[in-house]
């Protein structure tokens, strides 16, 4: 508001979501304030732009998705990445990445993982980030399907540089959330050319191309493993990553730019 004081600044706002993943009484009330004193949107999904609408139809807006997170370094080998992070380099792994919080689902990709045909592969699972929640209660889902030898553990802050190291080591990094707008773990895994499995919420779906960089499938435990093990028993992995290479040029940093330019130029 002070920016636009002066009758010639225009604002315009990246929004990554319009309304709070764990809501309040306030948040109405806020986001409504907060988009009068804008004059334009870009929305990072079109849920996103969809809920907007909620606050304004006029002004002019666009979207665009996040661009890639190439802020973690080089692609590492997948041999050298599981050397760095100590890990057998005869098991596969499956990658969880970010802050643990309940919209995310870990508790349904836990359950998912405990199917007994996933046993009967070299697999493990690796959950990587930081519990914003109580960690009690999928210690206790671990522990009550006995995955305790199959479920690797790294929840303290992970700095820029071994982020890659994380995701190179996998072979699928699985976002299996309840609720969502978009994810910046996309991002990250379309950096590194990591196959995704993601679930059918907001705007996840927008930029997986189901069965061609990974899959999308509804957030229950069952579509979960049936999509698991369909990458296993198939041997999608070189597939999906071709695709993954291809699929992510789209999203560059001068893409997003001109969609701020363009905007610019249709304000009044």
């Amino acid at each position: 508001r002070l920016a636009r004081s002066n009758g010639h600044t225009r604002v315009i706002v990246i929004i990554d979501n319009m309304i709070p993943h764990e809501r309040t009484l306030m948040d109405r009330l806020f986001s409504k304030w907060f988009v009068k004193s804008c004059d334009g949107f870009i929305a990072m999904s079109k849920s996103v732009l969809l809920d907007l609408d909620l606050f304004d139809r006029e002004k002019p807006r666009n979207y665009c998705p996040h661009p890639l997170f190439d802020n973690f370094g080089p692609s590492l080998t997948k041999e050298a990445a599981k050397k760095a992070l100590d890990l057998d380099p005869g098991t596969d792994y499956l990658l969880f990445f970010g802050f643990i919080r309940a919209y995310k689902g870990l508790d349904l990709l836990i359950e998912a993982f405990a199917d007994k045909r996933l046993r009967q592969l070299p697999l493990k699972l690796i959950i990587a980030g930081e519990y914003y929640e109580d960690q009690t209660r999928y210690d206790e889902l671990i522990k009550k399907h006995d995955l305790s030898e199959y479920i690797i553990q790294s929840n303290d802050f992970i700095p820029n540089k071994a982020v890659g190291k994380y995701f190179c080591a996998a072979d699928l990094v699985v976002q299996p959330y309840k609720t969502a707008t978009q994810s910046g773990v996309t991002q990250i895994a379309y950096h590194f050319n990591r196959p995704m499995l993601v679930t059918n919420v907001g705007g996840l779906p927008e930029l997986i191309p189901h069965g061609k960089v990974g899959y999308v499938v509804e957030p229950a435990k069952e579509p979960i493993t049936e999509a698991i093990l369909d990458y296993y028993s198939n041997n999608r992995e070189a597939e999906f990553t071709s695709h993954v290479a291809e699929e992510k040029k789209q999203y560059s940093w001068q893409a997003m730019l001109k969609k701020v330019v363009d905007l610019y130029g249709s304000l009044k």
